[in-house]
């Protein structure tokens, strides 16, 4: 082990066939970067097209990114998650590079953030991340099934320096600076069921854990916008297998609710994977009032597009790293 530092030990790791070497030295508490360990792979239907679609995650190098690849195509391409390249918002975040597009990624890339995964690459053979149950839950399952390893190299934050507003009507979304990942978020539904659901959730992701209280809640809708969404082409492949559905009254669901305020946990989930579409986690608050995909798109353009209002951050000493990241990166392994 000639190279490593004084203490330091050693690993090994797949990453597309070739190894890996990961280096620990005590008492360092460098926020490293993530992949995972091995190829893991899942079959289901896409929410919106009700296509069949195979799913597999591989590890990623490095820098690498969230990299995505539609493997049935002639010519298949690799690209990388940006804000600028989310195309679509109806109802799930879709995006589209050179002409190839995916849809209804948010759940995936809500359980990579909340998993705090850094570099993976992601391959379908259709156009739509599946479905499966509805929440993020799955592919939390699956990641971890891959094993996650952590990498020799730092992880980059998008730090907020300066509060970021955008508006649509009475709906709005900002961000505010603070040392660490926190998340408040308010809807405000006309329906008996959201009456007796509460209305609010703020979690604290250093605090809290994502995967015990946000990543089960599935997604919702309602029986009588149905036809309507099914003559646009979208909610083709929704069931009460992968969402929750509501009369004029009430759940149709037999199991009913996961979480009593299923769906306010729902709306942070989907935030959390819409805002990790910056291909970085953000180091800041998010507070938002009846937002959605549009909107939480809307937002990161603006942050990113405001030189003033952010910049890179990275941690290598555990003196200089704000205790709740150190909370967060624990909580997130």
């Amino acid at each position: 082990m000639a190279g490593l530092a004084p203490g330091a030990t050693a690993a090994v790791s797949a990453r597309g066939g070739a190894p890996e070497r990961r280096l620990f030295a005590p008492g360092l508490r460098m926020i490293r970067q993530r992949s995972i360990q091995q190829r893991v792979r899942a079959t289901g239907v896409g929410l919106h097209t009700g296509a069949r679609v195979n799913l597999t995650l591989r590890p990623a190098a490095v820098d690498t990114g969230i990299v995505f690849r539609r493997i049935d195509l002639a010519d298949p391409r690799d690209f990388r998650v940006a804000p600028d390249r989310v195309c679509d918002t109806r109802l799930c975040s879709a995006l589209e590079a050179n002409g190839v597009r995916v849809a209804t990624v948010e759940h995936l890339m809500s359980a990579l953030a909340g998993l705090g995964i850094d570099n993976l690459h992601v391959d379908l053979d259709g156009p739509e991340v599946p479905i499966l149950d509805g929440s993020a839950a799955p592919f939390v399952y699956l990641l971890q099934s891959a094993g996650i390893v952590e990498q020799n190299a730092a992880k980059r934050f998008i730090r907020v320096r300066k509060t970021v507003r955008v508006e649509d009507g009475d709906k709005w979304a900002e961000f505010r600076p603070h040392e660490g990942c926190t998340l408040t978020f308010r809807i405000d539904f006309d329906h008996p069921v959201f009456r007796r659901s509460a209305k609010e959730m703020h979690i604290d992701l250093a605090r809290q854990s994502y995967v015990r209280e946000v990543s089960r809640a599935r997604t919702f809708g309602f029986m009588n916008e149905v036809e309507y969404l099914r003559s646009h082409g979208l909610a083709l492949g929704g069931t009460l297998d992968n969402a929750i559905v509501m009369d004029e009254f009430r759940v149709l669901n037999s199991d009913g609710l996961r979480y009593a305020d299923e769906f306010v946990k729902h709306k942070v989930l989907d935030a959390v994977g819409d805002l990790y579409l910056a291909g970085h986690a953000i180091l800041g608050a998010f507070v938002a009032y009846k937002s959605g995909h549009g909107l939480n798109n809307r937002l990161l353009r603006a942050l990113l597009a405001d030189a003033d209002a952010w910049e890179w951050a990275t941690f290598t000493r555990a003196e200089d790293t704000p205790r709740a990241l150190l909370d967060l990166h624990a909580l997130a392994a």
